[in-house]
């Protein structure tokens, strides 16, 4: 299974995603496997923080587009269970970023509270430049914690930054060097499971309750919006331009919606 938990301390849950082959990119059985276990983890009371991490030199690189995912029946309410995108995960959730985070693999970073990320890191949602829509909450996520004019320039050109320019926008915690992200977030851990756990779980739901009914709101709307661009064919036009590692050719001016919002 390329989903590996483990209690390594008390209270501590280590989260590893392993498909390096891929950069760690997610299969229909690793979307799977990552919504049935966060329930289990949040019900589970010997767990008090969940760090997350990558295997190898990659985080995650967002889901395996040779997979089709999208024309499996079900997979968008899969995809939002897996990337925690509107569902409360109670315990705190610390990632630990190096190499690439992009599309999914960032959109499930956002539904963390604490990032440590590497210098070096890749980070971002180029999903435009693929024809597709960040469908796991990228898009309202991004907004509401980084602000819209830093979200819009990641968001509409789909370029990549680094972990120092994430630190700067507000996207990451904190940068280290590459080697050092799995233990800066085992510290923050350390510290987390020192505190009083009602303490800790009372802070946290304080802290995202707004932001938790305002994204289930935005849940409907935002899957309306990925069948518009469905229907236009480009994420088939961008698939199949990744696959040949070319770069896409989409049709102009195409409307994937009402013009007012």
């Amino acid at each position: 299974m390329p989903i590996f938990s483990e209690l390594i301390e008390a209270g501590i849950v280590e989260i590893r995603i392993s498909n390096p082959a891929r950069r760690n990119a997610l299969s229909l059985d690793m979307f799977e496997a990552l919504a049935a276990l966060w329930p289990r983890l949040a019900a589970d009371p010997a767990v008090e923080v969940v760090v997350l991490r990558g295997g190898g030199d990659a985080f995650c690189s967002g889901a395996d587009l040779s997979a089709n995912l999208d024309r499996r029946e079900g997979i968008d309410a899969l995809v939002d269970q897996a990337l925690l995108k509107t569902e409360f995960f109670p315990k705190p959730l610390i990632v630990a970023i190096q190499g690439a985070c992009v599309a999914g693999g960032l959109e499930l970073a956002l539904a963390s509270d604490i990032r440590i990320a590497a210098d070096n890191a890749v980070i971002g949602l180029p999903e435009v430049r693929w024809g597709l829509l960040p469908s796991g909450g990228g898009a309202m996520k991004l907004v509401d914690q980084i602000g819209y004019a830093k979200a819009m320039d990641l968001l509409l050109t789909g370029r990549l930054i680094d972990g120092r320019e994430a630190e700067r926008i507000g996207l990451v915690t904190e940068v280290c060097p590459a080697a050092a992200t799995r233990d800066r977030a085992l510290e923050r851990a350390h510290m987390i499971v020192a505190n009083s756990p009602a303490a800790v779980a009372g802070a946290k739901r304080a802290a995202i309750a707004r932001r938790a009914s305002l994204y289930g709101a935005l849940e409907n709307e935002e899957r309306a919006l990925v069948r518009g661009v469905r229907a236009t064919g480009d994420p088939e036009r961008g698939k199949a331009a990744f696959a040949e590692r070319r770069v896409p050719v989409f049709k102009r001016g195409v409307s994937t919606g009402p013009a007012a919002v």
